[in-house]
């Protein structure tokens, strides 16, 4: 499996598939580079290079005990990028990769990047403050830590429901989706997820958007369960400069999975004009 080593000797696994521009995956909380393979598959036959790599302490990279926190992420994305000597890349983040699309901006700048995408992200911050009146209440994510330590596997399952979406009536959502998800959290650590709630909830991302000079898209489901658009989306559209905001009506936290025809088409509009054989 191809993995490069961190800074701080952390092994990280990746995919690189494709040839081309390079896109760079950064994928949601508890998932794996997995999760996007219906846009790498899409676009990576459209001319790019698609690269997604596991999360410390996720999937098939190092279970680590520390630097599961959005600063260590950044850095370890900035040594992926280094490490492949990517230049003009075009940084997609899902989530809690939102975040680390985010703040890896925000701490190593955008010399190599050329363009960013923030999917059903995080920033600017999830949790509730006198400054963020819109957040969600710590108690939701002491929830979280709660449901994980009591039953990890029997929590995924359960959450699989409101992240696609399954929980809503007229819902087509598959069983064999929802197993994806919880094969892909059950692949990580249990420690360095649990730690990942804190830095997807508790870290304030508003001076790293502040820090985005390079195009911008974002698109946010108006039915997200997770991250909902109110206090994300909604104010990252507005701190970042010259963004683009597309909110899909109805859609789910994980629409790159139930709507992914829709984000597809989306992100090669933004990428620019289609480059090779369709797939």
């Amino acid at each position: 499996m191809p993995t490069i080593k961190t800074k701080d000797n952390t092994e990280i696994y990746y995919k690189d598939w494709g040839k081309g521009q390079p896109l760079v995956f950064s994928h949601g909380w508890p998932l794996t580079a997995d999760a996007w393979e219906d846009q790498m598959i899409f676009l990576g036959a459209r001319g790019y290079r698609c690269i997604a790599h596991d999360r410390r302490g996720h999937g098939r990279s190092e279970q680590t005990w520390d630097g599961n926190n959005l600063d260590t992420y950044a850095d370890d994305l900035a040594d992926l990028v280094t490490a492949l000597d990517l230049h003009d890349a075009i940084h997609i983040g899902h989530s809690t990769g939102g975040g680390e699309v985010t703040r890896y901006i925000g701490r190593h700048g955008t010399a190599r990047v050329a363009k960013a995408v923030l999917i059903g992200a995080i920033p600017p911050l999830m949790l509730k403050t006198e400054t963020n009146p819109g957040g969600l209440p710590i108690s939701a994510f002491d929830e979280l830590r709660t449901s994980m330590l009591t039953d990890r596997g029997q929590f995924f399952k359960e959450l699989s429901a409101p992240f696609y979406g399954a929980n809503r009536p007229g819902s087509n959502v598959s069983q064999g989706l929802r197993d994806f998800f919880w094969l892909q959290g059950m692949m990580g650590g249990h420690k360095p997820e649990y730690d990942c709630i804190e830095a997807f909830s508790e870290t304030d991302l508003t001076e790293d958007l502040k820090r985005f000079d390079v195009p911008t898209l974002i698109l946010h489901g108006d039915d997200d369960q997770i991250v909902p658009i109110g206090a994300s989306a909604m104010l990252s559209s507005k701190i970042v400069k010259g963004a683009i905001l597309k909110v899909y009506p109805g859609a789910p936290h994980g629409m790159c999975s139930t709507l992914k025809e829709k984000v597809n088409a989306d992100l090669i509009a933004f990428l620019g004009e289609s480059k090779g054989a369709a797939a």
